[in-house]
């Protein structure tokens, strides 16, 4: 067969990185529960793996501030994608994003990143658990397979507070609806005066878990919601012969409140710190700023930026989110990170600073 009639892509592509986006659309999927559009002002397709997130770079209050957030679009979507938001009382950000963010607003973002996915950990069965807003992640994953007419056998149990608390509720039912690999069982803790519901009500137990997925035991589980929700589901699952080496979940939860760099706080610790021998202090240079400064055994890249009064970008401190990413020019690092970086990343010399301890003198370029 010829090829003469394909044309090759021109347009931009997603890589791991910092990116402008613009908000085109914002879709009330709930009473507390809304839904971010983004696309590029210039055409770029959003290819990512169905699972994985992003880190929006955010103002408030004239601080900086980054939150990492679920992907909750597909990639079979690719010249937008959409993160899904629940406001959460007291919530800086999450409130600030429901009363602020608008269409046609701009700002940056993070990624995409993320070792949860169902392209690192594909099957022909597969069991979607989610609690809450925690449905994001196998949602993406959900509407892949279903956009993409993929022949796996998808079991999608979602918990709710109530039925007015179901994200994503009609959509789930039309793709139930439509495909005959799509089943669909929704559980309800309680509800409330004039909201009928005929669903499971109260929590997921091994008898629900019996009835709506009999096979569990043979099929690859993704899980996300609140820790209590997903510590239950791992009990569940152990306690019933699992083989919790196919179990995965969305691990990086909620970026930590004003996880970023404090320099005046770092520079007192160490003036506080015992002294090290200087044979077991390496230099830390940063070509792009001309600064340099030696850090002792255990001190991270991160660490040795803000000494010196700079602020590399971080959200979860944790090596997660992957918004700490530098480029090492010189020198070897000991990088323990959590899958917010590729491999891609690291053959070219890339490290994430919040996690990568010096292991003799270093170039970083910031």
């Amino acid at each position: 067969m010829s090829n003469n009639f394909l044309n090759p892509v021109t347009t931009q592509t997603w890589a791991n990185g910092r990116h402008i986006v613009r908000c085109v659309k914002v879709i009330q999927e709930t009473w507390d529960v809304r839904t971010f559009c983004f696309m590029a002002d210039q055409p770029i397709m959003f290819f990512f793996k169905p699972g994985q997130f992003v880190t929006l770079e955010l103002e408030i209050e004239g601080q900086p501030v980054m939150r990492s957030y679920t992907i909750s679009s597909s990639p079979s979507v690719p010249y937008s994608f959409s993160v899904t938001i629940k406001r959460v009382p007291g919530g800086k950000v999450s409130n600030w994003l429901h009363d602020t963010l608008h269409e046609g607003q701009e700002l940056a973002v993070h990624g995409p990143v993320g070792l949860f996915n169902a392209i690192d950990f594909s099957s022909p069965k597969v069991l979607y658990l989610s609690g809450g807003v925690g449905i994001t992640p196998v949602m993406s994953m959900a509407r892949w397979y279903y956009d993409t007419n993929a022949n796996v056998d998808m079991v999608f149990i979602h918990s709710a507070r109530s039925p007015k608390d179901i994200i994503y509720h009609r959509e789930l039912e039309h793709m139930a609806s439509r495909i005959d690999n799509f089943s669909l069982h929704l559980i309800c803790e309680k509800h409330g005066l004039g909201e009928p519901w005929a669903g499971y009500r109260g929590y997921l137990n091994h008898k629900m878990l019996e009835l709506m997925a009999p096979d569990f035991l043979e099929r690859e589980v993704f899980c996300c919601g609140p820790t209590p929700y997903m510590n239950a589901v791992k009990r569940l699952l152990e306690t019933n012969g699992f083989d919790m080496k196919r179990y995965h979940e969305e691990s990086f939860g909620a970026t930590p409140p004003e996880a970023r760099a404090d320099a005046v706080e770092q520079a007192e610790q160490a003036a506080d710190a015992p002294e090290v021998d200087a044979a077991d202090l390496h230099l830390v240079e940063f070509t792009s700023s001309g600064k340099s400064i030696r850090v002792g055994p255990g001190e991270t890249v991160h660490a040795a930026a803000a000494k010196l009064g700079m602020m590399i970008p971080k959200a979860c401190g944790m090596g997660i989110c992957g918004t700490c990413k530098v480029l090492k020019l010189g020198g070897e690092v000991e990088m323990d990170h959590n899958g917010g970086i590729t491999e891609d990343d690291e053959a070219e010399g890339y490290i994430l600073s919040c996690c990568s301890v010096p292991k003799g003198d270093v170039r970083i370029e910031f």
